[in-house]
């Protein structure tokens, strides 16, 4: 009798449910992603690799007169560029398979200026084959750049180079399988080699590249492939190099107004809200200052503090990360740069590693049609293809996640449902805390996905306030606690000798000695400024409380401060100017004007008479340097009238390293101390500073 009547009840329950009306979904809004365009949201971290002829003669753009016999990698392993890739986390590469000097790293049937007529494998190289096969063997997707301006090409300007152009996109696009993205650079037309002519010429970007074949030339071949440009048609431009879109991230854009080196390229940055066609933004950025290898930016990698706001302000704005290594002379991608790639890596994962959003409670204020389909739990269900959604009538709602205890949280992960559009323009994050809402965050958009950072709150609920522009499509909504960022302190000291220590996040603590012992968490802790006047080693140490982990120590020398010290000559250029070589700051330089009457030097007064027995030099920093000093000389004086030569040579590799330059010499009593530069490294006939010190007994 009891199972009938069980029976009875799931068969009427059955009947209930599929007599339940279907609620449709909501149309889509606006423009939305193709379906290539889709594939390509989920990259969203990838590599750019930028090795040419360029690496090889020491340039960012080379004229185009350069010759076949100068490309010469000594140990090219297209398989340590794909593992570093894969190891870093990156889901794919794009090659600069020609640059506008207009050399290509594949065999082209279609020029002599290529890999065919360079030493490197005896001319038998392909380095598209090469990284095909190895993103093949790691699991990497392979685009190209492909440079629509040739300065080697003598019919640059003329229609039979753009048939030229389309060749050679045929080539690429044939014979290295599978290509996720077709990456067409906005600089176009100026000076050049173009075969010896040696002139200037002017194009229409617009019209010359005959841009509608170039188009369908992709779609025949590649049909899966997304087309990057300024302004699409597949991907565009974030409007800068430095690896960061506007907080406002629409994925949309006027697309028709937009062209390759379109003038109002900050418009970029935040897309078009009213846009016609979906373009979404690809910040590409350099992990060096130059986009090519430069011996001389070995010390320049960027930081991982840099590196981890270059995510956060690109893949977590509604944009993609397109990370430039510059593979070096050998043909690998230098140590330096895979070391700062892992650190990248390893503390990404820790930010992300736990989601505690995962099966809490989830309430909204409203459910589209009442319907399960479109239930709040969608966003915390680990399912893309789930969303949140409101009535049609209904563009304003709230969402609730609940957790079972107070929860320290400092990470918010959000996603639209883009299939349907770009939808949200305002949003709210707050938190409960101790019964009482407290603001975290207001925001505009977030798109196909938006991280906030902000400081841990310890929060019983999490309620989100969304706005859009039509009916709400939430997929997913990740709340984490990220570890603090623990990075080596940064120790800089000012004119007056002040002594201040600074880390990337405020949680971490510093801690440091004065008399040389190792310092720990028992040591003098960094709170303020200090006074430091004599030569004194501070050794310093960043910690972090919250899980015990601690930095290397950092080893920094300080002598006599500067507060004293005076610039009484320069041999030219204006003296108030030179004053930015004796500020203790690395990041101002003096730079003299050209001297062709003899050696450029400088006199500094230093205040007092001290025992001295060296110097310290550090070359003008920076992407363009000039009048680094090679060959110098340093003499010494108690009265500024009779002079004593101490150290006279040559700052050995400094245009390839310019790190501070150390000379000990032999003691010698002196206040007045002056530097000759004998020779430039540019032999341009300037001298620059950026900070001169001594080293005192």
């Amino acid at each position: 009798m009891k199972l009938s009547i069980k029976i009875v009840v799931v068969l009427a329950l059955s009947s209930i449910i599929s007599c339940a009306p279907k609620v449709a979904p909501p149309e889509p809004f606006g423009p939305i992603p193709s379906q290539r365009q889709l594939q390509w949201h989920g990259m969203e971290y990838y590599a750019f690799i930028h090795f040419n002829m360029n690496t090889f003669t020491n340039m960012e753009w080379g004229d185009g007169s350069e010759k076949p016999e100068q490309f010469n990698p000594t140990e090219l392993d297209a398989r340590q560029w794909a593992k570093t890739i894969k190891d870093a986390g990156m889901k794919g590469v794009i090659i600069t398979a020609k640059h506008h000097d207009g050399f290509c790293l594949w065999p082209s049937e279609y020029t002599e200026h290529s890999v065919k007529n360079s030493p490197w494998k005896n001319g038998k190289g392909d380095v598209l084959k090469d990284l095909s096969e190895a993103c093949k063997e790691f699991g990497l997707k392979l685009g190209v750049y492909l440079s629509p301006w040739d300065r080697n090409h003598e019919q640059y300007g003329k229609p039979e180079y753009v048939t030229y152009f389309h060749n050679q996109l045929r080539e690429l696009l044939t014979n290295y399988g599978d290509i996720f993205e077709v990456w067409f650079d906005g600089a176009n037309g100026g000076s050049g080699y173009y075969g010896g002519a040696n002139e200037t010429r002017k194009i229409d970007n617009k019209t010359y590249y005959q841009w509608d074949k170039a188009v369908e030339i992709v779609r025949e071949l590649q049909p899966n492939a997304v087309i990057f440009g300024d302004g699409g048609p597949g991907v565009r431009w974030v409007g800068n190099e430095e690896g960061w879109a506007n907080e406002t991230n629409w994925s949309l854009l006027r697309r028709d107004e937009v062209y390759p080196g379109y003038q109002k390229y900050k418009e970029l940055r935040s897309g078009h809200e009213d846009g016609t066609h979906w373009v979404p933004a690809e910040c590409d950025v350099s992990i060096r200052p130059g986009w090519y290898y430069h011996k001389s930016e070995d010390t320049q990698v960027k930081s991982l503090e840099h590196l981890v706001k270059i995510y956060y302000e690109s893949v977590g704005r509604n944009a993609s990360l397109l990370m430039n290594l510059p593979v070096d002379t050998r043909g690998l991608v230098h140590e330096n740069d895979v070391k700062q790639l892992m650190a990248l890596k390893e503390q990404i994962t820790k930010d992300f590693s736990e989601n505690l959003a995962k099966d809490l409670d989830v309430k909204a204020t409203n459910v589209r049609g009442d319907n399960s389909m479109y239930k709040p739990e969608n966003v915390n269900d680990n399912n893309d293809e789930t969303y949140w959604s409101t009535n049609d009538s209904i563009t304003e709602a709230s969402i609730t996640l609940s957790f079972n205890k107070p929860t320290e949280i400092n990470r918010i992960l959000l996603e639209e449902y883009i299939p349907l559009g770009q939808r949200v323009s305002k949003f709210t994050v707050e938190a409960e805390v101790d019964g009482v809402w407290k603001v975290i965050d207001t925001q505009t958009t977030i798109g196909d996905k938006r991280i906030l950072r902000f400081n841990v709150v310890k929060t019983s609920k999490i309620k989100l306030d969304i706005k859009g522009k039509a009916a709400l499509a939430i997929s997913n909504i990740e709340l984490y606690k990220a570890p603090h960022l623990l990075t080596e302190p940064i120790v800089t000291r000012d004119k007056e000798g002040t002594i201040t220590m600074k880390v990337a996040d405020k949680n971490i603590e510093i801690y440091y000695t004065t008399d040389g012992s190792e310092p720990d968490t028992s040591s003098l802790k960094y709170n303020n400024a200090f006074f430091v006047d004599q030569p004194t080693q501070l050794k310093v140490i960043g910690y972090n409380p919250e899980n015990k982990e601690r930095t290397s120590v950092k080893q920094v020398y300080f002598d006599i401060s500067k507060k004293n010290w005076k610039v009484l000559k320069v041999s030219s250029g204006k003296i108030e100017e030179a004053t930015k070589m004796i500020d203790d700051s690395y990041m101002s330089s003096w730079v003299c004007d050209t001297n062709n009457s003899g050696p450029n030097e400088i006199v500094i007064d230093l205040g007092n008479v001290y025992n001295l027995s060296g110097f310290t030099y550090m070359p003008m920093q920076g992407r363009w340097p000039a009048g680094i000093i090679s060959d110098y000389e340093f003499l010494v004086s108690e009265n500024n009238k009779t002079w004593k030569s101490v150290s006279i040579g040559e700052f050995g590799n400094i245009k390839n390293n310019p790190i501070e330059q150390i000379i000990k010499f032999q003691s010698s009593k002196g206040r007045y101390i002056k530097l000759k530069g004998i020779k430039s490294v540019d032999h341009d006939g300037k001298m620059s500073v950026a900070e001169i010190g001594v080293i005192t007994e």
